[in-house]
């Protein structure tokens, strides 16, 4: 790959999907692009960059897929999924008590282990949550890993990381080497395609938005604009919470970080006293 073409990628991917790649991550791009272009029947790279600058939507889209990262598994890192049970679902619990009603966004969603730990965490809570309204809404840029979600299939592999063998027999249903979600876990999430560069403001409002493990990958102009267009999707009570590498502080103020409660953050202005964790409980991992 030329130093032109890589040149041209790294504009493209920024263009199209945000990604922010340094000058020296050529080793990258070729390790994902190169099957790529060769499974389309192409000797190399310079013919796939040849083909996007020719018009080819297909092949542009197939290099955002393959470069924009879907590393997941189920009730990753933990301490998110501690925070939604015991302390943004008491809190949503109260001050929707009288409407009854949790919407919840999960932006860059990938293949759905994400959402479906939240529809777990949301099932185990049982009595609590009769007679509500819950949505889980998870979007993503790449179609095809939104296909994957809404199936719910997963391989023996992928429901080991993550996933207690309790969960897996209650929620999942065996077929041959792979697991399915059950139908009534995967009816709690509404998928739709979504690129976070462009508006999502017709998604409405939500109380809860989980966003991880994506914006490490933009650059700071890029994380600012969509802080504050989250904030705008927010209720003014409403809980952002961010992988371990992300944080809004020093970029925006329009949410606060929660004190002890790493990755949690409310809009500016709430203070609203929080529920404490319960004991070592377990739930989801």
């Amino acid at each position: 790959m030329t130093p032109p073409d890589y040149e041209y990628l790294r504009k493209l991917l920024k263009d199209q999907s945000g990604l922010d790649l340094s000058a020296d991550k050529q080793y990258l791009i070729e390790s994902r692009l190169l099957p790529l272009a060769r499974k389309s029947g192409l000797s190399g790279i310079p013919d796939l960059v040849a083909k996007i600058k020719a018009g080819s939507s297909t092949h542009t889209v197939q290099v955002v897929e393959a470069m924009t990262t879907n590393e997941t598994f189920f009730f990753r890192d933990k301490v998110p999924f501690e925070h939604f049970r015991d302390t943004i679902m008491p809190e949503v619990l109260k001050a929707r008590a009288a409407r009854r009603s949790v919407r919840i966004w999960c932006a860059a969603g990938s293949t759905g282990q994400e959402p479906y730990s939240l529809a777990m965490c949301l099932k185990e809570m049982g009595a609590a949550l009769a007679g509500w309204r819950v949505e889980i809404i998870a979007t993503d840029l790449s179609q095809e890993v939104l296909e994957k979600s809404k199936a719910g299939i997963y391989s023996q592999f992928e429901v080991q990381r993550g996933l207690p063998i309790q969960m897996l027999v209650k929620y999942f249903k065996q077929s041959g080497e792979f697991w399915q979600v059950n139908p009534e876990l995967r009816a709690m999430v509404q998928h739709r395609q979504l690129n976070l560069l462009h508006d999502f403001s017709q998604l409405g409002t939500f109380d809860v938005i989980f966003c991880r493990n994506v914006l490490i990958y933009f650059d700071q102009d890029t994380k600012i604009s969509i802080f504050n267009r989250l904030a705008r999707l927010m209720e003014a009570d409403g809980f952002l919470v961010l992988g371990a590498a992300e944080t809004v502080v020093g970029l925006t103020d329009t949410f606060k970080p929660i004190p002890e409660r790493r990755g949690l953050y409310r809009p500016s202005g709430v203070r609203a006293g929080l529920a404490m964790p319960k004991p070592a409980m377990a739930v989801g991992y």
